[in-house]
């Protein structure tokens, strides 16, 4: 299971127009730990802005997963009400779910939530779907290891 952090980093933004303005931006990456999400925080940053940058706030969001698509300016979040049945008591439980989509507009965001969802056999109803304050999303993708001179890999 990931566990995504919502990271807010504050840096010097060059405008269309030229100018520079400070902002702060929210990320959201996949990591095993808060010292995790601040060194692969770092990483994204360096890679993106010039200049100096500061990782002002880290918590553990959540969402319990991501819908990245190939287009889409805008992340939504969606929160999904999952209905399950306590065998015990007899009684409908709700579960709370958010979600993160990526699309145009909200039109689109609600398409591809549903397309996204077609896999669950419980039902659900979406009570929110809105914009997200989420700039990109960083997921946790493994490094390549490089192997020692002399040594070889298991699968050979």
């Amino acid at each position: 299971m990931q566990t995504w952090f919502e990271c807010k980093v504050k840096y010097t933004k060059v405008l269309d127009s030229g100018k520079e303005q400070t902002t702060t931006e929210n990320f959201l990456l996949d990591a095993v730990s808060f010292t995790d999400a601040e060194t692969r925080m770092i990483g994204q940053m360096r890679q993106i802005v010039k200049g100096e940058f500061n990782v002002t706030d880290i918590k553990k969001s959540r969402i319990a997963e991501v819908f990245p698509f190939e287009s889409g300016e805008w992340w939504f979040k969606a929160t999904i009400n999952l209905v399950t049945i306590d065998e015990e008591a007899g009684k409908e439980k709700k579960l709370r779910t958010y979600y993160l989509i990526m699309a145009d507009d909200i039109k689109e965001a609600l398409q591809r939530l549903e397309e996204s969802l077609s896999y669950l056999v419980i039902p659900y109803v979406i009570s929110s779907l809105a914009t997200s304050n989420i700039v990109d999303v960083f997921p946790y993708e493994p490094a390549e290891a490089e192997i020692p001179e002399g040594f070889t890999p298991v699968e050979s």
